[in-house]
């Protein structure tokens, strides 16, 4: 079986879904060696599935999984501090380059 541009972007794909799979997972579960069952068990239900070259079957599947997911997404995800919305998002910024003018000075 040849490698096509539809397996390379179908194998993108799982795993953009399996990866959205564990992170709302870990959003459910903060503790990671309490996750780590979850995680397994996520990663056999895809291993599961792993053989199923049938597009239809596969559509299906993925659609299902897609609409599973949707359906237990964590309304207020965990966000890193570092990362965009988190509690430490821009709060070092680094001073301005620009000349620093000080507008309570006297003008001469």
């Amino acid at each position: 079986m040849s490698s096509s541009a539809f397996s390379s972007a179908h194998r993108l794909y799982v795993k953009s879904l399996y990866k959205r799979y564990l992170k709302n997972s870990l959003d459910w579960t903060i503790r990671r060696d309490k996750w780590r069952a979850e995680a397994l068990e996520i990663r056999a239900e895809f291993e599961r599935n792993r053989d199923v070259h049938d597009p239809r079957a596969l559509a299906t599947i993925l659609a299902k999984a897609e609409a599973d997911l949707a359906a237990k997404q964590h309304p207020d995800p965990y966000i890193p501090p570092p990362f965009p919305g988190g509690t430490k998002w821009e709060r070092n910024l680094p001073p301005p380059i620009a000349p620093i003018i000080d507008h309570e000075a006297p003008h001469h």
